[in-house]
């Protein structure tokens, strides 16, 4: 056994060891190239960090790779979490494409060092910073307010700010905190900028894109999947039971709001994806498995570059164009769990967030 803290522990079995350090999943993507959109549903096995999906990319493969001569331009982003980590080579690579970013953090001098770096590598950059805390309903509605004031349109949606196994504590609105940061802020955020996104595409005959930064660690959620009538509760607590409810949130969500897009018959499609494990400050409440986790990193875990190519392909790639509600890992279509394709949790989900931030 291996014991991450107190209150979860996992057995490193071969498909456990795949998901917790995000290995290439042996269950995971297709390697047939005939077509990345039909084939790519063949999931097929693949263990090994180099071999290529359906996609023409891999484990390996870094945003810069999988957005190659792809032109950007005339396109508006916002990337959450952008101050660092993946959510800053996010808004790098889309900048070097083109891409107008809008970086949303919550540290304001955090994120103008990331603008100032970007430009210096990237002098014709379009990238500006505003203000945003997740875990503030306030804060996302006056984000909100704010960006659709300037007049800006919006073309892609880059939803990857989050916390990771946090000790419990409630959000400003007393909404637990991983909860709140990782699910419900992006959901609140998404629905008060749909109707800027529609617009967006009317007006340019462009396809919008909203992508949400998931994780396999959705496969350890708790046994009911999002304890909606528990959501607050303190006693019955699990740090990594919570996050995995978190990011199983962030899967339910893209597919319903695919579910209401295409009733609507708007061109804007949503999906979701792993980024890999990457050593960025998300395990900082974690203790020892920090240290572990930096020290493991140099062997096994991807680079910031890898971690980001997966948001990268989705927010960019022609291959992707008309793909929504799926799931990806590596470049690739991927599996999830029962429990992430359920269609009525979805919506019941839906239903619960719509309460929550009313």
């Amino acid at each position: 056994m291996f014991a991450f803290n107190t209150q979860f522990s996992v057995s490193l079995s071969k498909a456990n060891f795949c998901t917790i350090f995000q290995f290439p999943s042996p269950f995971i993507y297709n390697t047939d190239k005939k077509s990345t959109t039909e084939k790519q549903t063949k999931k097929t096995k693949m263990w090994f960090f180099r071999r290529k999906g359906a996609s023409g990319f891999s484990y390996n493969s870094t945003a810069e790779e999988v957005t190659q001569g792809i032109d950007g331009s005339g396109l508006t982003a916002i990337v959450t979490g952008a101050s660092s980590g993946i959510g800053s080579e996010t808004s790098r690579v889309l900048a070097l494409r083109g891409v107008h970013v809008i970086m949303a953090v919550r540290n304001m001098a955090a994120g103008k060092d990331v603008k100032e770096t970007i430009v210096k590598e990237i002098p014709a950059a379009k990238v500006d910073t505003m203000e945003l805390d997740l875990s503030s309903l306030a804060s996302v509605k006056k984000f909100a307010s704010d960006f659709k004031s300037s007049g800006r349109p919006l073309n892609l949606l880059i939803n990857n700010a989050g916390v990771m196994a946090t000790p419990f504590m409630l959000s400003k609105d007393n909404i637990e905190l991983q909860f709140a940061t990782n699910h419900l802020g992006h959901f609140l955020l998404t629905n008060l900028l749909l109707d800027k996104m529609k617009e967006t595409t009317r007006k340019t005959k462009r396809e919008g894109r909203i992508v949400n930064v998931a994780s396999e660690a959705h496969r350890f959620a708790y046994r009911e999947g999002v304890r909606f009538d528990k959501i607050n509760d303190r006693e019955s607590y699990n740090s990594f039971g919570a996050y995995g409810q978190s990011k199983l949130a962030n899967i339910l969500h893209a597919n319903e709001l695919t579910r209401r897009l295409k009733e609507d018959g708007a061109e804007i499609t949503a999906n979701s994806l792993h980024p890999g494990m990457i050593t960025t400050n998300l395990f900082r409440h974690m203790g020892v498995f920090d240290g572990l986790v930096s020290n493991l990193g140099k062997l096994v875990l991807k680079n910031v570059q890898q971690g980001a190519s997966t948001t990268c392909y989705l927010a960019l790639h022609p291959q992707v164009k008309g793909v929504s509600g799926e799931y990806f890992l590596d470049n690739n279509l991927a599996t999830t769990t029962a429990k992430a394709k359920d269609m009525d949790l979805a919506k019941r989900l839906w239903d619960f967030s719509m309460d929550l931030v009313k």
